[in-house]
């Protein structure tokens, strides 16, 4: 004999936890709770005329021209870390993957995925640094999403970001463009973001603090676009899989070898001697305010003094050039005299740096 039913309810709404200094999954309903998320978290630190629409989608004005776009998701754990958070990276890495093409970043949309429990305290530490960030780099946030899940399904926070750049047609470096005698240029010391995640994640303590590079790049650009023009083939920024796998891919894209000097990179020494002790080698390790460039021979020396003549690449260094021969390879010239490949990597060092 079957047990009795219970008698039909019909649909029954969770009731809000009473818990108010944490993230709910009721602020994901769509109703009151999801309006307060949006008043109280984020609508006061992105205030801007075309947010304040809140409609189902941006509209916004450019110049004539072409646009480029770019979408990245940001999972970086910890949220916080020495040199920035998630939030300032998440707008950091998407101005400069629109930079590295060579676009001048105008307006961004951001997408938050939150964690049922996450301390509003941390969620308002992360969007004011984003706000922050996307102030100081000059871009807009436009447009947005949130999106809450049960505990235990996203670590806390997760963000997407997309932006939207215009690019000018007497700039348009890109990745297959390198041509043999291009000289390679880093600005700045390699290896700061992912050990001050590796530290933070693993407990390490260190003598010096070991903090982030994050930092938005389009200044740097902009100095290269007006000094060199183009003369600057390629642009990367060398973040998951480090300057190796950065130029790596330069190599396959352009069918050109590379050739890099032994000792040529600046490596903090904090960092070169966490690397020692972890067994990593700091180049496929992850940097976030750091780029590459490929540049004309010829204008090299204006690329490196345009790179130093900002606080943020005050140590650009030439680093190697391109070839013709062994294309698709990166070699290291070794101190002794020989070579050594420096291939990529199958899987990560260290994975969710950003």
């Amino acid at each position: 004999m079957s047990p009795p039913r219970a008698p039909f309810q019909g649909p029954v709404c969770p009731t809000p936890y009473g818990d108010t200094d944490r993230v709910q999954l009721g602020h994901g309903s769509g109703g009151k709770m999801s309006a307060a998320l949006l008043r109280d978290h984020f609508l006061p630190r992105f205030e801007n005329p075309v947010l304040s629409e809140l409609g189902d989608a941006a509209v916004v004005g450019v110049d004539r021209g072409e646009l480029a776009i770019s979408t990245d998701t940001f999972v970086v754990s910890p949220l916080e870390f020495p040199g920035g958070n998630i939030g300032a990276l998440a707008v950091h890495g998407t101005v400069n993957d629109l930079a590295m093409m060579g676009a001048e970043p105008l307006f961004l949309s951001a997408g938050f995925i939150l964690e049922e429990g996450l301390p509003f305290e941390v969620l308002d530490r992360v969007v004011g640094a984003m706000s922050s960030a996307a102030v100081e780099a000059g871009v807009t946030v436009v447009t947005g999403d949130t999106k809450v899940v049960e505990r235990g399904s996203a670590d806390g926070m997760f963000i997407n970001t997309t932006g939207i750049g215009l690019v000018s047609p007497a700039f348009r470096p890109g990745p297959g463009k390198a041509v043999p005698g291009d000289v390679v240029i880093a600005s700045g010391p390699i290896g700061c973001h992912g050990i001050a995640i590796m530290a933070v994640r693993e407990g390490l303590e260190f003598e010096v603090e070991i903090e982030s590079d994050t930092a938005a790049l389009h200044p740097l650009v902009s100095g290269l676009r007006e000094s060199v023009g183009e003369a600057v083939h390629v642009l990367r920024d060398p973040t998951r899989g480090g300057v190796a796998s950065a130029l790596n891919e330069v190599a396959l894209a352009s069918r050109v070898g590379i050739e890099m000097k032994e000792g040529s990179l600046v490596i903090p020494g904090p960092v070169l001697a966490a690397c020692e002790m972890l067994g990593l080698d700091p180049l496929y390790v992850a940097n976030e305010g750091v780029l590459v460039a490929l540049v004309s021979p010829d204008r090299a020396g204006d690329a490196l003094a345009s790179l130093r003549s900002h606080p943020l690449g005050e140590e650009a260094a030439i680093i190697g050039h391109a070839v013709e021969g062994h294309p698709g390879m990166v070699v290291m010239r070794t101190g002794i005299g020989g070579n050594r490949v420096v291939d990529m990597l199958p899987g990560d060092q260290l994975p969710r740096i950003c």
